[in-house]
């Protein structure tokens, strides 16, 4: 009998590989909708969306992306005006903040909704409680991840 554990029968591997199905569900929910968006463009705009005037740097922390992938993100929301971009200052330096537009807060809201409505397939067979718990159990868990890599981004 083999007991030595390998990778694959970890945590991080059964978190990590959950991550990537619920990423490749939500590309096709966004797509099979039709939505105009990508996720990582929802990410971004519902986090501008919870913070008004966050600049790419902090916006960039927030949704775990580099600088560079985080101002394509935003050069296409801005494109489709779905956000503006101000120059502003902070620590003596010229910033970029980001303001969901009024088109941006509708896209946001009818995003929301239709997404809502497809995902709840995802966890409508675990109870309320359950799902509570594991989110805490995640939050709890990344964390701890938090205070062991180095963020540099």
């Amino acid at each position: 009998m083999n007991t030595k554990k390998h990778y694959t029968d970890s945590i991080y591997y059964d978190i990590e590989l959950t991550a990537r199905i619920m990423k490749l569900l939500g590309t096709q929910v966004f797509e099979n909708l039709k939505i105009g968006i990508t996720p990582e463009e929802h990410a971004a705009l519902d986090t501008i969306f919870c913070h008004p005037g966050i600049c790419q740097r902090d916006l960039a922390k927030l949704i775990l992306k580099d600088r560079a992938n985080t101002g394509r993100i935003l050069h296409s929301l801005e494109s489709k005006n779905l956000i503006t971009r101000t120059i502003d200052m902070k620590n003596n330096r010229l910033i970029k903040k980001m303001i969901i537009t009024d088109e941006g807060n509708k896209k946001l809201e009818e995003t929301n909704d239709k997404v809502k409505l497809h995902l709840q397939n995802v966890s409508c067979k675990f109870r309320e409680e359950e799902i509570y718990k594991l989110q805490e159990t995640l939050r709890a868990f990344r964390k701890n991840l938090e205070e062991l890599v180095n963020m540099n981004i």
